[in-house]
């Protein structure tokens, strides 16, 4: 732990030189390192935040535990993984169809925290086993699938949700989304989940003051004439004390165990290993001259992918046996590296810090749990849409032949079964939706490679051993 949190000063502690970067165990001035992980901080912030409200839990007990997340992810790393453990965009579907099956919040909490257990033994099997234990039993192919079927399951939710709360705040919201995301330079374009929240909450409190109350359905379907924005929960919430959340979003409480919902939300795990470890190889990949005099590539934080993995796991356990949101690694926290070429895991101290003083502001958390439906309905649209294309991007990239049915018919199967939440009836229960999907495509694939006659892989070598790049946003 000493050695983690020790970093010598690189060069005069201003800015890396040409060609130089700051490597994760230095650091600029603490001036400097202080505006960097504020940076951090403004970075994962829309995503950690905007996910738990769509999730139905307190954001204020999300950022507070991303904090406590980072800290427990660089202590296992050694310091030699930076990044930032915000709430998983991941387990957006699948909290959705546990609230639709009648599934209680601490339901919901209860199978996070078991999905995180699930991660952490992923993670201690990868450590003991090396790397190419996911690739062998998650190839590209499959990764795919299981992201591409999670994301578009949500679909049904925006349509019935959100989108129906305001139809005209939702399109203004989507747009200013997508514009942002596309048009916008630099660190503006990657907070374009965060603009367009803050826009559509904005014109909320305009169409309040100037039009006036809006009927439309809620979050339940119940048709009412009611205000888009509601602070009589703001007004009351301290400034500052324990996440508690409210009685729509609960923070701290225990979780529940119910069979059901862990089967849905379990195998979120393989998109979970698919953003681990395709991040860890961002970084490295960055970061591969740190090491040239040794000879090593960009698979030298190789090594450390089970420990990240596991931490991962170990953060999103706990993080749901207290009630709260689940983590991952952000690519938003990457591209901020990126941009500077400040890799130094003392900038993420300082924005897991921030993220935990945050964390004990309860007004903030009641304004952003007022965010609008319609608001909500902006967001998402664009948001559920990105998550399911990103596992498409994870084929093209790994170039995955679907010329072979092998190959094509199981995957076919399992994102028709995820999309359409198919669910197999028996005594006693019910299996479908995105747990079934998943098993069909991940059995299916081992299965019917098994029965295809001897011929090349459908995949190059190489693309097998290396892991599919992670969703972007979270």
């Amino acid at each position: 732990m000493t050695r983690t949190l020790r970093w010598t000063v690189h060069g005069d502690g201003r800015a890396p030189g040409p060609g130089e970067v700051v490597r994760p165990d230095e650091r600029m001035s603490w001036g400097r390192t202080v505006g960097l992980g504020l940076q951090h901080v403004l970075a994962m912030f829309g995503a950690t935040f905007v996910f738990p409200v769509l999730m139905g839990l307190d954001p204020n007990l999300a950022i507070l535990l991303s904090g406590l997340a980072t800290m427990l992810f660089l202590l296992m790393t050694r310091g030699r993984v930076p990044s930032y453990l915000g709430t998983s965009a991941s387990f957006v579907g699948v909290v959705a169809a546990v609230r639709a099956d009648g599934g209680t919040s601490a339901e919901v909490t209860g199978a996070i925290a078991v999905t995180g257990v699930v991660l952490a033994l992923v993670g201690l099997a990868v450590h003991l086993g090396g790397a190419r234990v996911i690739s062998a039993i998650l190839p590209p192919a499959v990764t795919g699938a299981v992201v591409l079927l999670i994301g578009f399951n949500l679909a049904p939710v925006v349509a019935g949700t959100y989108w129906p709360q305001d139809q005209g705040v939702a399109l203004v919201t989507m747009l200013v989304v997508m514009v942002v995301a596309v048009a916008a330079r630099g660190m503006l374009g990657r907070l374009a989940v965060l603009v367009g929240l803050v826009v559509g909450y904005l014109l909320s409190v305009i169409l309040d003051a100037v039009l006036g109350p809006i009927t439309a359905p809620d979050a339940s379907g119940t048709v009412s004439t009611h205000l888009r924005l509601d602070f009589s929960k703001v007004a009351d919430a301290p400034w500052i004390g324990l996440p508690l959340g409210t009685p729509e979003a609960p923070g701290l409480h225990l979780p529940a165990f119910s069979a059901s919902a862990i089967l849905v939300v379990v195998p979120v795990v393989v998109a979970l290993i698919a953003e681990n470890t395709g991040h860890v190889k961002a970084v490295a990949s960055m970061t591969r001259d740190d090491d040239e005099a040794s000879g090593a590539t960009g698979d030298h934080l190789d090594p450390y992918l089970g420990r990240a993995l596991a931490a991962d796991g170990i953060a999103t356990a706990v993080a749901g046996g207290v009630g709260g949101s689940p983590t991952t690694t952000y690519a938003e926290n990457i591209g901020v590296m990126a941009a500077t070429r400040v890799y130094s895991t003392a900038a993420y101290w300082v924005a897991a810090v921030v993220a935990v003083l945050i964390g004990f502001c309860p007004k903030f958390g009641a304004v952003v749990a007022a965010t609008p439906g319609g608001v909500l309905g902006g967001i998402t649209v664009v948001l559920y849409g990105m998550i399911g294309l990103l596992g498409a991007r994870i084929w093209v990239e790994n170039r995955v032949d679907f010329s072979r049915p092998e190959v094509l018919v199981p995957l076919a199967a399992g994102i028709v079964i995820g999309v359409g939440d198919v669910t197999m009836k028996f005594s006693g229960g019910q299996f479908g939706g995105i747990a079934f999907g998943t098993v069909v495509a991940i059995a299916g694939y081992h299965l019917m490679r098994r029965l295809t006659p001897e011929r090349p892989d459908p995949m190059p070598a190489e693309t097998e051993e290396s892991p599919p790049d992670p969703p972007a946003t979270r």
